[in-house]
């Protein structure tokens, strides 16, 4: 029988020494992946899906983006779907359904408005079971009249109903004003705040009603207002 030949010497530079520190901790490291890895198969052969981190409300500014996200366990791939006061979400323009290696969800609601104020869910779904989470986005508006009120003429005895349309989150505070002096209210001068409107009434109008009314809007990201002219005939 020949003799073997001795191993050959490996190349330069790929030799290792295992009582190197930095070969010792890169050891530490492979297994602690492989552990990590290994936990990760084990957490999702339990199979029904669960929440790790759950959504959080999101307040934002009028006009930008909300992104609501959650971590996620579920094995096999989930069936994940979004909805706002339990209302289906399509994944569209609107609402972008994102998907972040290994486990975040998250759905990026664009342009955002009032309407967009509610109740978002997350559910996810899979054959070995169903888990939900839920947050709230809260879109913040600058205080706003969409109409100012009209002017008119009234007739002295009649009544009379100033009406503005208005906007804003948080809701605005409202004033009305006569001549650039604030409205006193009494049973006879009052104004009434809607959620999306106000009036001021006046009963059994006089020749001194006549006059320039203003009604302003006011919250923490802004003011606005508007006015009308009131003629006694």
């Amino acid at each position: 029988m020949a003799p073997k030949k001795p191993a050959a010497p490996p190349p330069p530079g790929c030799s290792l020494d295992i009582n190197d520190p930095q070969v010792q901790n890169a050891a530490i490291r492979i297994q602690a992946s492989y552990r990590g890895h290994r936990s990760r198969l084990e957490m999702k052969e339990k199979g029904p899906p669960r929440v790790l981190e759950n959504l959080k409300d999101v307040v934002l500014i009028e006009g930008s983006a909300a992104k609501l996200e959650c971590r996620i366990s579920a094995f096999p791939d989930p069936f994940i779907r979004w909805s706002k006061d339990n209302v289906e979400l399509k994944d569209g323009p609107k609402y972008r359904y994102i998907f972040e290696d290994p486990d975040i969800v998250a759905l990026v609601v664009r342009d955002s408005s009032l309407s967009d104020l509610g109740k978002y869910t997350i559910s996810v779904k899979n054959p070995f079971g169903e888990c939900s989470d839920s947050a709230r986005l809260l879109v913040e508006v600058p205080a706003k009249i969409e109409k100012g009120p009209d002017s008119t003429k009234a007739k002295k005895g009649s009544t009379v109903n100033l009406t503005a349309h208005i906007s804003g989150e948080p809701a605005p505070d409202v004033g009305w004003a006569k001549d650039g002096e604030d409205i006193e209210e009494d049973d006879r001068v009052y104004y009434n705040i809607g959620s999306d409107s106000t009036t001021l009434t006046i009963k059994k109008v006089k020749p001194e009603d006549a006059g320039k009314y203003e009604v302003f809007v006011e919250n923490s990201l802004g003011m606005d207002q508007s006015f009308a002219r009131l003629d006694v005939i």
